[in-house]
């Protein structure tokens, strides 16, 4: 029979992630005993579950316990594979790695940081707020079918999904703002020609409910003696889904870019073949970092996360597997189909499931990319004209007294929709790495903080519109927020008053002496 419990803890952290690994180790080493909680069986979020290609191109604005991460990375990797070794120059200085890599430097971090109970495959099951303040949280043992009562003075929440708010009442924003409510030039329903830098016709700029697509993000062994090959089609697999790749084939969409840019996930030997449905990058050991290509028309994933973040958890057990389904079925079809050109099924026959990761999930990744969720209605809202220059090309200085992080990343926002009748360019709502546009910006702290209640600091879906959340969505800016969090926990704690009250001061000084960047580099 299941049987109730509960704890107290300084710090309660609902998710897994970057973000959520980072408050909790910044809380933990400042002495705070924390619960880290994530419903699946892994720590580490989709830099553990395929994305091993950190989405960092100003190294300089992202420093604290991201930057440890990746000197534990590169560490990683001379000791076991030596200074000199191939897979250390694959590494890129810890910025590129394994998921089983990213997974064990996490674990690493949150075994020596005194005081963490991790608690994974616990779903959280309701929030309790008294006195305008959360106070604990009820979670079910997914194992057991036990429930668990946390109490802790600080609740952070460092889900894709925005779970733990959500849960607690606060106001939230779920899709795209219009244009007009904060002047921002790529809100609403757009579309956007990503190789010219120009809003085409059919744009709308009207607010829409929709988000960005999920994905998968593969990653794929290039050794024969570490792979799966697919033995079958998925499950309800349909050939049709795909047949439209050889439309975009033809009309010259599966080309290379115009410029090509480092890291970006552009591998010239597929050029104009049918394998640029993917985004692959390579990886240390012989494996690659394989991304869906959001740009030709037959991307077969928006709106397939219909219903995924207001649903209940069968709901999202279904999703991720149709999600799950359609990856495997576009391996399927770049593998198998005869239709496809030989040259095209070899080249892309040299990525195959890894024998060596996902060993518990099939050999596939056991995060979905959830790029959007939630977003919080903070205290402050980061809008396109925080992180863009202005359309006269000018770059206002946004002056703020509680910067505790900074976002450099361009605005990159993958399709909304399916595609509609006329589309012949590109998919509405596909804002694709906009980094003409984007500059590094500050992240004040009150956009972390919720309106409406105390005890709850926000580590990942923090206060942002659409536009300015595609440029914050990136694990290493996570990884800040989740360190400024767990240090603003801690004083909270400390000086026994609410989050929002928490001495600014002494927040930036803690966080610039552990590394973090809170100013622009000079």
């Amino acid at each position: 029979m299941a049987q109730d419990s509960s704890d107290k803890f300084d710090v309660v952290v609902y998710g897994g992630t970057p973000a959520g690994i980072a408050a909790a180790v910044a809380a933990a080493r400042m002495g705070r005993r924390v619960a880290l909680i994530d419903t699946h069986a892994h720590f580490g979020g989709m830099a553990a579950s395929g994305l091993g290609k950190s989405d960092v191109e100003k190294k300089q604005y992202i420093g604290g316990l991201f930057a440890e991460y990746v000197r534990r990375v590169r560490k990683h990797y001379v000791a076991r594979h030596g200074e000199d070794s191939e897979a250390v120059k694959a590494c890129k200085d810890g910025y590129y790695y394994e998921p089983s890599v990213a997974e064990a430097v996490f674990e690493s971090m949150i075994a020596e940081a005194p005081g963490i109970t991790p608690m994974k495959k616990h779903r959280l099951l309701k929030v309790v707020v008294e006195g305008g303040r959360v106070r604990a949280a009820t979670l079910l043992d997914m194992a057991s079918g036990n429930e668990k009562h946390l109490e802790a003075a600080i609740f952070i929440d460092g889900t894709y999904e925005g779970d733990l708010f959500a849960a607690a009442g606060t106001s939230f924003r779920l899709g795209r703002e219009g244009r007009d409510e904060f002047d921002e030039s790529l809100a609403g329903y757009i579309y956007y020609d990503y190789e010219n830098g120009v809003i085409l016709p059919g744009t709308t700029g009207q607010a829409d409910k929709g988000l960005p697509a999920y994905t998968y993000r593969l990653f794929l062994s290039s050794n024969p003696q570490n792979s799966v090959p697919l033995a079958a089609p998925p499950n309800g697999y349909d050939r049709a889904v795909y047949t439209p790749y050889f439309e975009d084939l033809e009309a010259g969409r599966l080309a290379g870019p115009k410029v090509v840019h480092e890291g970006r996930g552009y591998f010239p030997q597929h050029f104009n073949t049918l394998v640029r449905a993917l985004s692959v990058t390579t990886m240390p050991n012989g494996k690659a970092d394989v991304n869906i290509n959001p740009r030709p028309l037959a991307f077969p994933f928006p709106e397939e996360n219909k219903d995924y973040i207001e649903g209940d958890w069968d709901t999202r057990m279904r999703i991720e597997q149709r999600h799950r389904d359609l990856a495997l079925g576009l391996l399927w079809f770049l593998h198998n189909d005869d239709e496809v050109p030989e040259a095209h099924r070899k080249m892309a026959r040299e990525y195959q499931l890894p024998k060596d990761e996902f060993t518990d999930n099939g050999n596939f990744p056991w995060q979905l990319y959830v790029r959007e969720g939630r977003r919080l209605q903070g205290r402050y809202t980061i809008t396109q004209h925080d992180v863009s220059v202005e359309k006269d090309g000018s770059s206002p200085e946004f002056r703020h007294d509680d910067v505790m992080a900074m976002g450099e990343f361009p605005i990159d926002s993958f399709p909304v929709h399916k595609r509609q009748p006329g589309d012949t360019i590109v998919l509405e709502g596909y804002l694709g790495m906009l980094g003409h546009l984007t500059r590094p910006y500050k992240i004040p702290y009150r956009a972390l903080l919720p309106k409406e209640v105390d005890g709850l600091i926000v580590a990942g879906a923090i206060s942002a519109t659409h536009v300015a959340y595609s440029s914050v969505r990136m694990e290493p800016t996570w990884m800040a927020l989740g360190h400024a969090a767990g240090i603003a926990a801690h004083l909270a704690i400390l000086r026994k008053c609410p989050a929002d009250e928490v001495p600014i001061q002494a927040l930036r000084d803690l966080l610039r002496a552990q590394g973090q960047v809170v100013d622009p580099p000079k």
